[in-house]
């Protein structure tokens, strides 16, 4: 199976210059553990609910702080093709949750850990 299979649904999206608490709502709206962070039209970070926690802990005003100084920066992306246990693999590697899927400098969507784990049990 290919990352393309697993590609769907609406991915929230939110500027750099959003607020943290801007990019909470847009998760809960979305009912997403992410946010895409895009500048414009081009992916430029992922804000993930691991660095919403990280701010929580540090005591950050969520209404101040801007979601630039907290996404990863510039995240790796995948083309449609790549097999699901390459996918898997890289995640291992890097201990990400979150593949942005790309193809021709276009946002597909996002795939998930939860998204590879569903892939896995439907090859076996």
């Amino acid at each position: 199976m290919r990352l393309h299979a697993l590609v769907g649904g609406v991915t929230e999206v939110i500027g750099p210059e959003g607020t943290l608490n801007d990019a909470a709502q847009a998760m809960a709206d979305g009912e997403s553990d992410y946010v895409i962070v895009v500048d414009n039209r081009e992916l430029v970070g992922i804000l993930t609910e691991r660095d919403l926690v990280m701010a929580v802990a540090e005591d950050v005003d969520l209404g101040a702080a801007l979601v630039e100084d907290w996404m990863s920066e510039a995240p790796d992306t995948f083309a449609p093709d790549v097999t699901v246990s390459e996918a898997v693999a890289w995640l291992l590697e890097t201990g990400y949750r979150h593949l942005p899927v790309m193809a021709d400098a276009e946002l597909l969507g996002v795939v998930t850990i939860r998204d590879l784990m569903w892939a896995q049990t439907q090859t076996e």
